[in-house]
This record gives structure tokens, sequence and C-alpha cells, in this order.
């Protein structure tokens, strides 16, 4: 039937002049090969009344606006992320090939691992308190569409750089250097070097798969980079290895030297006279990194995340924040807002993170901010927030693997970030887990691999 109606509409359109033939029929065929099967029509005739619709809407949105509709952020409520991928993957592929039905691969495994984590509980659903909301200006004027959130976000992330310290132009012309390399299992692992700031470079590990075409990529941040390629035995930390092995393209940094001499972070243009709070130098550094690896061949530059546990979080979550090209991210228990009750966990006063002075330093590892320096105590005076950074990841996707220092009800800061995306017409971008402790685990990690697997990989 299928190719009798591809044919005969072919024909008609050529006989009569026709231009444009929004080709439905070919997406509902495409959405037939996903794991949703033949569910498309309803009764044999008629298109199924949500996804069935979709897909052949979606068809005619690119067919005839000719922009792409994979990402697009309009999904009705009746029709999950599960199944509006498979729509929008079925259309797009339509669109490309109308005459021949093109197979769709959607990780139906990957959207069940993450889907519950999406939902705070039912105490936290509506919470809001204790947070200036970004939906607001600094003047106290309310942002009201989109074009107003453009500019309350500029106005967010220069008011954050003014006070942690403008960063110094980004690399984004160098390569990295290759050390030596090793074949591991199913991947190469090469050790390379690249400057992460313009007067200081460092090494890490690059792990490639053997598998052929183009690849997404994650950074791993740590103390070392050794932990994240699975090298030293710190079990559930080697998010390098484990995506490796999933097929991503991964890099792991550390602050090997700085860790060694117990002054963690990176100072510049050095530590006796830095111009930039360390954790935002991070930051940038970790930029820097994602420029060099987007040279990489095979990795796909609009494709690379970046993740992180406790101090390797904190580098995660304020590179992901304030440098928009990482598509996605996962903070691994760092503490998301600043809290002075869980001790020397969300340490954020510390000289080497955003208390920053020039040295010696005195008093370190306090256990809460009573002493802190550096931009610390403005950000406590002026009531900023974390969760201000947060909001400039909309609509880019995150998960905060919570432990002891993100325990549930993180989902009130986490609420604001949900609102901006509610804006912007996004739904499913902020997913938190919880466990007890601060070191991930097994299940914390399950969740968080298929995260990545979701918002990155690609679908063939």
């Amino acid at each position: 039937m299928y190719n009798a109606i591809i044919d005969a509409s072919g024909r008609a359109a050529q006989k009569t002049g026709i231009k444009i033939i929004i080709p439905a029929g070919t997406a509902i065929q495409n959405g037939r090969t996903s794991s949703l099967g033949d569910t498309f029509c309803r009764d044999g005739y008629h298109l199924e009344l949500n996804y069935g619709r979709y897909t052949a809407s979606c068809a005619w949105y690119e067919k005839l606006f000719k922009k792409t509709v994979v990402g697009n952020s309009y999904v009705p409520c009746t029709v999950t992320p599960f199944q509006a991928k498979i729509a929008q993957l079925s259309a797009h592929y339509a669109v490309a090939n109308p005459d021949k039905v093109t197979p769709v691969e959607v990780s139906e495994y990957s959207w069940r691992t993450i889907a519950p984590y999406f939902y705070p509980p039912k105490e936290y659903e509506y919470s809001f308190h204790g947070y200036r909301s970004p939906l607001q200006f600094y003047d106290g004027t309310l942002v009201k569409d989109r074009t107003d959130w453009r500019k309350r976000r500029e106005e967010i992330r220069s008011r954050w750089m003014e006070m942690l310290g403008e960063w110094p132009p980004i690399l984004d012309q160098q390569e990295f250097k290759i050390i030596d390399k090793e074949k591991r299992e199913d991947f190469t692992q090469y050790r390379v070097r690249f400057y992460w700031t313009p007067n200081e470079q460092t090494e890490g590990y690059l792990l490639i798969p053997d598998k052929k075409g183009q690849k997404p990529a994650v950074i791993s941040v740590f103390y070392e980079p050794e932990t994240a390629v699975g090298i030293g035995g710190k079990p559930y930390r080697d998010f390098a290895y484990q995506l490796v092995k999933k097929g991503f393209v991964t890099l792991s940094l550390g602050t090997s030297e700085t860790t060694k001499n117990k002054t963690y972070s990176i100072y510049y243009p050095n530590r006796e006279s830095a111009i930039i709070q360390p954790l935002s130098a991070l930051a940038y550094a970790a930029a820097n990194a994602l420029e060099a690896l987007t040279k990489v061949e095979d990795v796909d530059a609009e494709r690379i995340g970046i993740v992180g546990h406790s101090y390797g979080g904190k580098w995660a979550m304020f590179a992901s924040c304030l440098y928009d090209k990482f598509a996605c991210a996962a903070w691994v228990d760092p503490g998301i807002v600043l809290d002075e009750t869980k001790g020397s966990g969300v340490n954020y006063w510390e000289p080497w993170y955003l208390g920053y002075y020039q040295p010696p330093w005195k008093q370190t590892w306090s256990k809460t901010g009573e002493n802190g320096r550096g931009v610390y105590p403005k950000l406590k005076k002026e009531e900023y927030d974390l969760h201000e950074l947060h909001a400039l990841m909309a609509p880019r996707p995150f998960l905060v693997s919570g432990g002891s220092s993100d325990q549930v009800e993180r989902w009130i800061p986490l609420n604001h970030t949900v609102a901006v995306n509610k804006l912007l017409g996004y739904t499913h971008r902020v997913a938190m887990t919880n466990r007890p402790e601060h070191s991930p685990n097994a299940e914390s990690n399950k969740v968080l691999y298929a995260f990545f697997e979701w918002f990155l990989t690609p679908n063939e």
C-alpha cells in the first residue's frame, strides 16, 4: 500500500505541476520502524490522536518552513518526550528522503531510565521560596516573554562575570598535542597537552572509541585526570571510561599540580595576583578544552557535555552555566547553591573557589563562610545565589546527581530554572536524583549515563 501511494502521488504531482508534497505518509512509515511499532493509526485508517497526528504535523512544519523540526520545543502535553523524539526524527527523515522508509532508532531504555527524575516530590512542586526569581530583572521588572528573557539572561551573565572577573579571550584556534597513546579494549587512550589558560598548559586523557562516524563527547573534570579514565580504583567515578565504552569521545582533566600542593583550582594569571575567582577560572579552562575537543576528528561540536563529582561537580556546573557551547551537563553532588549548613561539602567561601584573596591563606577548610573573603561575602550580603547561574542553562538540559550535599530540598532552587524553561516552551530539562551519600553509586550513575545517551547520542 505504501509503495502504491508513493507512486500514485508522484505521478499525480508530475501531471498537475504540484511542486510541494508533504511526506506525512513516509513520516508515519518511518515511525513504525521504531519501538512504537504499528500504533500510529487508531483504527487502521485515521491517525492516532496524539503522537500520530503530531508526526504528520512535524512533516508539514519541516517541509513548509524549511527548518529542522528536530529539537523543536513545541510538544503537546499528551505526547511524551520519547514519542516526540520519534515523531520529529520520523518527519525529518521523511523530508530528507520522501520516497523511502528510513529506520528510526531511539533508545526507549534511556528515556525510561531518566524520565522519573524530572519531577519534584509533591511537597516541593511549587516551592520557590528563599531565592530571588531569575524571571525578574535586578530592577524588579518582570520577564514576560522570550525577548525579555534574552535581555535578562545577558544581565545575569554580565553581572556574574563582573563579580567573578572577566575571562580572557577564548582560545579557540588550538588543537591537542598528542604526548603518547595506548590501546585499551575497544578504544584508544591518548595523553594530550593544550593551553587551558593563555599562560598555562595542562595534560589530560583523550579517549576515542573504535567505532566510525560522528560521535558525541563528554568532558570529565576532577582533582586529577586519572580517576575518570579508570586509573586509581576510586569506585563509580570513572565517568570518562564508562562513557567511552558507550560510544562517546571523552576528555578527562584535573588540576594535578595544585591538588598536590593543596591549593587546588586554577589561578589566572598566577596564584599571587589572580584577577578571576578560581572557580570561574576553572570554567574558563573547561571552555578552552571544549574548543580544542571540537578539532578532534569525528567529534560533533554541537553535542559536547560535561560531568564532574564534588570539586569536579562545582567545576562542571560553573563551566556549563557560563559557556553555552556545552550542550548539557551532569553535576554530581557539588552543592548547587550557597549553603553553610553542609560544612566543608559546600565550601564556596574557600580561596580556591569564590573566596580568593592574595596568599598567604589562613583558616582554610573551615566549616562555615564566616571568615570568607573574595566575592563570597558580597554574594551573601546582596542575596545572590547560584540558581541564577543554573537559569543560564535554559533550555539546555542538566542533571543534578545529588548526594549528601544536594538532597531533595534542592528542588526549591531548581524550580526557578524549570520556570525559565516553561517560559521558553520547554519541559524535561531539569532532573535530579538523590542518595544519602556524597559518593556516586551504581544506581545514580545508571541515570547519569542514560541522561547523556538521551540528550547527546545521535539517532541513526
